[in-house]
């Protein structure tokens, strides 16, 4: 009698490790779910690109004007524009050059507690991202950016560094670092879990100067450090769209801790 209590509890045991690896998602599943929310940031001057970033649509809403589409962003990819200067989103850029639609600034926020800016435009292929629950250290993610205002990357990694001197709960969990390198123009980048979830979007990179001999005067670049992305959490895009009164946006909102079992 003992011994078949102790195979059936193997047999379960074994079958709940089976199950858990068939409801995992696949990584060309996430990858599929989590690349057409990307889209891709232009600011034009007189007609002409003078800088890009990175951006994820978050919700779509109707009015007048068909499907509008909401996208987050890092605040500064939006400063030190003048009124004349023009904001795009370039949708669809996952499987083509992409749909060019200018954008409204919603809401900007470029400060030392807050690195946002929210945007919409109409768009017929608006796929917004679902959002997750706070990261812990050493979980796997996934960042979508276009970097130096070209094509779409895919760099995969993990939480490598968590903020633990600030207060709060793991539901409002302070910023953290991932060691997927990014470069320049992947700022307001989705980030995400290994379930295609939302987890927050690329703040900045810590760089380096590199010195050189030029002919005149020593000269340097700033380049990238590997592995040290910084990352807006979930905490601040919620708070962010609360202040600007976007909290009726469907799905952002949901109390973290909803999407996991």
């Amino acid at each position: 009698m003992r011994r078949v209590t102790i195979c059936a509890i193997i047999i379960i045991l074994s079958a709940g490790c089976t199950l858990n690896s068939i409801c995992r998602p696949n990584r060309e599943d996430v990858i599929e779910q989590i690349v057409p929310s990307s889209v891709q940031i232009v600011l034009e001057r007189g007609g002409q690109r003078f800088r890009s970033g990175s951006g994820v649509a978050i919700a779509a809403r109707q009015s007048e004007r068909g499907t509008e589409c909401f996208v987050l962003t890092s605040g500064h990819t939006l400063s030190r524009r003048s009124d004349e200067d023009r904001v795009f989103i370039l949708f669809g850029r996952h499987h083509s050059a992409g749909k060019k639609e200018a954008a409204v600034v919603v809401a900007h926020r470029d400060t030392g507690e807050m690195d946002l800016a929210l945007l919409s435009a109409p768009a017929s292929e608006c796929v917004p991202a679902q959002f997750g629950d706070p990261p812990s250290l050493g979980d796997p993610i996934w960042v979508v950016a276009y970097p130096w205002g070209r094509n779409m990357t895919l760099v995969g990694g993990i939480v490598s560094q968590v903020n633990l001197d600030q207060p709060g709960d793991h539901a409002t969990a302070p910023r953290f670092i991932v060691d997927a390198s990014v470069s320049y123009g992947s700022s307001g980048g989705g980030v995400y879990d290994a379930a295609g979830l939302l987890v927050g979007v690329v703040e900045g990179y810590r760089s380096a100067r590199v010195s050189f001999e030029g002919n005149a005067s020593p000269q340097y670049i700033t380049v990238p450090v590997p592995g040290e992305t910084y990352v807006v959490p979930l905490a601040d895009l919620r708070r962010c769209l609360t202040q600007v009164d976007q909290k009726d946006l469907p799905g952002v909102l949901r109390a973290a801790g909803s999407t996991r079992p």
